[in-house]
């Protein structure tokens, strides 16, 4: 007779066989609702990235007097291809609320934060985070001095690409006097009109010198026919 021991280690052995020759089964359901892939609009499809930097920003509660927390996230500064605008974009993590947009103008001025060499705060006068346009005071902290030098090196290379975009519109002194010189050239070219031809202002005065005279007449013979009934 074998022992319960001996028993016990044969079953294991023979389960382990038995394992390992049936073969694994993975059953494949079909799904009863087929969800589409639904495509996000994100409105920067057209637009460049310059800049992406993880950090955390806050805005100046005016009604508080303190200063409270936006967001934790990345931010981005976009430059559109086509216009040639740049725009601040931050969202924040898990919730993808933006929590920063607006554009870059060249007298935004990027101002150190109490001091620290990892914080800057800087006035924006139209911030559409809440889908309004509204002033504010925001300031940005980055995890390390090296993202906050890079935040500031980008965002004046940001602001020289509006200025110059701006420099394109603005109107040149030596073009002006081009345009008023070929102006008068023109003038001069134009024939002035004969003493002979007659303007509409002249026709219409003559037309009212005759009626007034018209109506002269008619008060002598009126004057006239007066006199003979006496």
């Amino acid at each position: 007779m074998s022992s319960p021991v001996k028993e016990s280690v044969r079953r294991n052995s023979e389960s382990e066989v038995g394992d390992a020759e049936t073969p694994e089964h993975d059953p494949h359901f079909d799904p009863i609702v087929s969800l589409p892939l639904v495509e996000i609009h994100t409105n920067e499809e057209d637009e460049e990235e310059l800049a992406k930097i993880r950090a955390r920003l806050y805005r100046y509660d005016t009604a508080d007097h303190e200063w409270k927390e936006r967001g934790t996230g990345d931010i981005k500064l976009l430059r559109h291809r086509t216009n040639n605008t740049v725009r601040v974009v931050m969202r924040r993590d898990k919730t993808l609320k933006v929590c920063a947009n607006h554009f870059i103008t060249p007298d935004i001025r990027m101002n150190v934060h109490c001091g620290s060499d990892k914080a800057f705060n800087w006035s924006v006068f139209a911030d559409y985070a809440d889908e309004q346009c509204k002033q504010e005071l925001l300031a940005i902290k980055f995890g390390n001095p090296q993202n906050a030098e890079l935040w500031k090196t980008k965002f004046a290379e940001a602001q020289e690409i509006v200025r110059t975009k701006c420099s394109l519109y603005t109107q040149d002194p030596s073009s002006d006097e081009d345009e008023s010189s070929i102006t008068r050239s023109e003038d001069t070219d134009t024939p002035e009109p004969k003493s002979a031809d007659k303007t509409p202002d002249e026709d219409t005065k003559k037309e009212s010198d005759k009626d007034s005279e018209g109506v002269v007449l008619k008060l002598k013979d009126l004057k006239v026919d007066s006199e003979k009934s006496e």
